[in-house]
């Protein structure tokens, strides 16, 4: 008979999809605090929408696709972009 229960062999599998789904739902947090932060005087938030980014890069590397890590690679290029424009601050 097969096993009956949560513990299954797929197990891994399936925590590695989940990792790009928490990865891509990080990133777009992190893209509604990178939109706003466009507006001048208002570039310092690209400061605290960074380590979330960071934190979706690493959570999409361990997963099984790559659509997350890319997704939170391109908020984070924005968000530096933005950041290298206004001279770190503003």
């Amino acid at each position: 008979m097969g096993q009956l229960g949560l513990a299954q062999p797929k197990c891994f599998t399936h925590i590695r999809h989940m990792l790009n789904i928490l990865s891509i739902l990080i990133g777009i947090v992190s893209l509604v605090i990178v939109i706003p932060a466009t507006i001048p005087l208002l570039g310092w938030a690209n400061w605290i929408a960074l380590p979330i980014v960071v934190v979706g890069i690493g959570l999409g590397a361990l997963s099984s696709s790559n659509h997350g890590r890319n997704f939170c690679l391109i908020v984070g290029l924005i968000a530096v972009v933005r950041l290298a424009l206004g001279g770190g601050i503003l």
